[in-house]
């Protein structure tokens, strides 16, 4: 009161926080109107204060159970907002080449700016280069060009007598016969040059993919795919090494590959081989790939490939092929330890379906079936070695 303080009873609150394990919470009778005997204060179960929840037993129960409530409840709003899910879907049909998209872009991008301030938390004036870099959100107009380019590509992946191939030139058309008025073929050179749109950029930018994809090889059909008829017969010796003790289990992983080594060198008809592959740093070198050889402890074969300007995962594709192709080839051969460091192109490799370094992936599948069959009981083992 000395500093004009005073205190309003009807705003004030009590709390009592009781360190007894029993739940009885009686009413309290505080002697004056409205709260005495015939009608007592009823104590609340939790206390809010600043937004905090406290329980007498301050468990905060409460406390996390509202805000979780809370958040989950937001999380499953979000669906509710729009029908779509996803800011890029129809893309195709305002996204090509001579198509006036720079407004489109801009709400795009502001909208991106909000969802990265969002996750990071950043301030407002943030610059939205760094947010998205923190958020791990690559840039709308990079984002739209991946996958108009991906898009363009996909051309490629369709079969000889698909529908879609009647409305494409003369070079993608393959053997289908054109649409006797909505072909590109059927068009005269103005037409084609006064129309543009995602069709006609495809069409184009196709020619420039020089990988030949086979969305029907016979290799790739259900029962009679590799892994289909010869699942027991391949074999991946993975290690999955973890941040936590990485040291200790590189150490144990080493003796594990010293200790098969000796083992497998003691058998003649096994061969074993070391793939690996270099991608220069500069774009304007090719990427190498080399495979070696064993058989016993003598060196039976290596080689050295040029493999062009083309992917990581591509080039290991092209040195795995490269060692199965020529083990398979030895008439001794029963069995066959791949030693490599990338599991997924293992993977990948006896998986002829389409993807980027299918035709590797076809020659491994063809060369391993053919060697499957030839005599039974052989295999092949991929092996993983840290790099």
């Amino acid at each position: 009161l000395r500093f004009g303080l005073a205190l309003e009873h009807d705003k004030s609150e009590v709390f009592h926080f009781n360190r007894s394990h029993s739940k009885d919470n009686p009413p309290v009778d505080l002697g004056y109107t409205p709260y005495t005997s015939a009608t007592p204060l009823k104590p609340k179960l939790y206390w809010q204060y600043l937004g905090f929840y406290f329980d007498r037993k301050l468990t905060f129960t409460e406390h996390v159970r509202y805000y979780s409530t809370k958040a989950l409840s937001t999380v499953k709003a979000m669906k509710m907002l729009g029908s779509s899910t996803q800011v890029t879907y129809g893309f195709c049909l305002w996204y090509f080449a001579a198509a006036r998209y720079k407004g489109a872009l801009h709400h795009l991008s502001t909208m991106q700016c909000s969802a990265a301030l969002w996750i990071t938390g950043a301030f407002r004036t943030s610059p939205t280069g760094g947010v998205e870099a923190l958020a791990g959100l690559p840039p709308i107009n990079l984002l739209l060009r991946r996958l108009s380019e991906r898009a363009n590509y996909r051309f490629a992946t369709l079969t000889l007598t698909h529908p879609v191939r009647e409305f494409l030139s003369r070079f993608n058309c393959s053997t289908i016969v054109p649409h006797p008025s909505l072909s590109i073929q059927t068009m005269s050179e103005p037409e084609i040059f006064r129309t543009s749109g995602t069709l006609f950029e495809s069409d184009t930018n196709v020619l420039a993919l020089t990988e030949t994809l086979l969305p029907m090889n016979p290799f790739s059909r259900p029962g009679v795919r590799l892994m289909d008829r010869f699942a027991d017969q391949v074999h991946f010796n993975d290690c999955k090494i973890s941040h936590g003790d990485a040291d200790k289990e590189l150490k144990q992983r080493t003796k594990h590959l010293d200790k098969l080594r000796d083992k497998i060198s003691e058998n003649i008809g096994t061969y074993y081989t070391g793939t690996d592959a270099s991608l220069p740093l500069s774009g304007q070198y090719q990427a190498i790939v080399a495979s070696i050889l064993f058989s016993g402890r003598a060196e039976r074969w290596r080689a050295r490939h040029v493999a062009g300007k083309v992917t990581a995962p591509d080039v290991e594709l092209y040195a795995i092929r490269s060692a199965i192709v020529n083990a398979t080839s030895c008439d001794d051969c029963t069995d066959i330890f791949i030693f490599m460091d990338s599991m997924a192109s293992a993977c990948r490799a006896v998986d002829p379906s389409i993807h980027s370094g299918q035709g590797h992936s076809v020659a491994v599948c063809e060369s391993l079936q053919t060697w499957f069959t030839h005599k039974d009981g052989q295999s092949i083992t991929f092996v993983y070695v840290p790099s």
